[in-house]
């Protein structure tokens, strides 16, 4: 068995109930939240990231204060100055995680623990005051409950919640700001990808790069995520459905995908994925599938993987399955890899679908959870 990462470590430990962590976010009226009618045409078709709740959660961090007036509000605008630090300096992080109603009506989140310690180490990472992970569970916790109606339980549909922390200060100096923002969205969610559980075609960026070594790789901020926008546009454009980005160091080894971590299956059954260098975040879905195939006695290894060696190993059926992983998809398969010089196909899915299948029993609790990783949010 592997040893456990420190956000593994973090995250498995134990920590108050809901009911006792949701007091801490006072909820205010809301003056207008919406009909019946506006409801249902949402719920029937809401995509992902289409749509957002009635309420949102929001604390402030000031140096006299830390974090204070912690509340859940009405989702509206921000007041944001046009000097705020976050528009100069991109002092930005940010999370994704999901909430599930299950057969019972109960709510539960996914490892929201995991969620929250990666949040403080994208925190560290830009010098931004972390947040304790009991106000993260808290804000999740009772926004969760006021918002209870946006949960569908309809297999593949979730409440997607997107917390962020930004400078909110108004400053121009070159600093670390004095004045943070945290909030927290909620968003109902239903399958990631619109064309279902079809193998994606993903391209193999070689020009451009995420991350390099010493930046940010490993950190969940926009930055990350912008630099990887045009590569994916320009992909899009070509018919494929993601970015695989190499190391750029190299411009050799496999790192991530733009919003997604990465896996292969060889033909002994063994899985091996990108180990983490800096430049790749660690994810939660990637940590949880790592142990579920370990416990399920499937051997998985982190360890650099070149590109040229993956494409002998597939055409030679060494590699004879691939796919990636992330909060928003789940799993998914990937049908093909291309890039300048080369294309291979990856026909097989059984074990993608196999975890796939798991994960959701036991995010939706039609599997017992006997990892410990859903968290009861009332």
């Amino acid at each position: 068995m592997s040893e456990k990462t420190e956000l593994e470590i973090l995250a498995d430990a134990d920590y108050p109930n809901a009911d006792e962590l949701a007091r801490r976010f006072a909820v205010q009226p809301h003056p207008n939240p919406r009909g019946e009618e506006e409801y249902l045409r949402i719920m029937e078709k809401p995509g992902f990231g289409n749509y957002f709740t009635d309420y949102m959660a929001h604390a402030t961090w000031t140096p006299e204060e830390g974090w204070h007036a912690k509340k859940i509000e009405p989702f509206g605008p921000l007041r944001l100055d046009p000097a705020a630090a976050v528009l100069h300096y991109g002092q930005e992080v940010f999370e994704g995680l999901k909430v599930y109603r299950h057969e019972d009506g109960s709510l539960h989140s996914f490892r929201p623990a995991y969620n929250a310690a990666r949040l403080n180490a994208s925190c560290r990472r830009l010098a931004i005051p972390p947040l304790p992970i009991p106000d993260f569970l808290g804000a999740v916790a009772a926004l969760a409950r006021v918002e209870k109606r946006w949960v569908a339980d309809a297999h593949g549909s979730s409440l997607y919640l997107r917390p962020v922390v930004f400078a909110s200060e108004s400053f121009l100096g070159v600093r670390s700001a004095r004045r943070y923002e945290f909030v927290v969205l909620a968003s109902p969610a239903g399958p990631y990808f619109k064309h279902g559980y079809r193998p994606i075609r993903v391209w193999v960026e070689q020009e451009y790069h995420r991350a390099g070594p010493g930046g940010m790789g490993d950190a969940k901020t926009g930055g990350n995520y912008a630099a990887s926008l045009l590569p994916k546009q320009q992909a899009h454009e070509a018919g494929y459905d993601e970015v695989l980005f190499l190391d750029a160091l190299g411009n050799s080894d496999l790192d991530e995908l733009g919003g997604m971590n990465v896996f292969a299956v060889l033909s002994d059954g063994s899985v091996i994925t990108p180990r983490l260098n800096g430049n790749i975040l660690p994810g939660c879905t990637r940590s949880s599938i790592m142990e579920f195939l370990r416990r399920s006695g499937t051997p998985v290894r982190e360890e650099r993987i070149g590109l040229q060696w993956l494409i002998g190993a597939i055409e030679a059926g060494t590699v004879r399955e691939m796919f990636a992983c992330g909060t928003a998809a789940v799993v998914t398969s990937v049908g093909s890899l291309a890039g300048r010089g080369f294309s291979v196909d990856l026909a097989d899915t059984q074990v993608t679908r196999h975890i796939y299948g798991e994960l959701t029993a036991i995010q939706e609790g039609r599997r017992p959870d006997r990892f410990g990783w859903l968290y009861p949010l009332g």
